[in-house]
């Protein structure tokens, strides 16, 4: 099982593997406490595309077959987290404050559907 959830939330009991899809570290969080189980960086968007997105809602569609077209060029950390999610639950950890338009949202539907471009 995969879900989403923001690293600024508390954990709790059912995140399972927390796993942090960001290239940045979150402004303001002591890494003790988001208790981040892996920080994956080479699952996140590549710096450039992350700076032309710039969270720009009109910028969305653009972004994500983009963002997934770096995940199909990139095989080795999402089979990483494929087979993680494979044996216990996996919470993807974003920093972005609109969660339904984040890299982790990309990631967990790329993710789910078997890595399909």
């Amino acid at each position: 099982m995969i879900r989403l959830k923001r690293v600024y939330e508390p954990p709790c009991e059912g995140d399972g593997h927390r796993v942090l899809v960001d290239r940045l570290w979150p402004r303001g969080l002591a890494k003790d406490r988001a208790r981040v189980t892996l920080w994956l960086k080479e699952v996140a968007p590549s710096p450039a595309l992350r700076k032309w997105f710039g969270h720009d809602p009109a910028r969305w569609a653009g972004f994500r077959s983009r963002y997934r077209a770096e995940l199909a060029a990139n095989p080795e950390p999402v089979a990483r987290l494929r087979s993680l999610a494979e044996q216990d639950t996996v919470t993807l950890l974003y920093g972005a404050r609109d969660g339904e338009r984040s890299n982790a949202a990309v990631l967990k539907g790329y993710l789910e559907e078997g890595g399909a471009g």
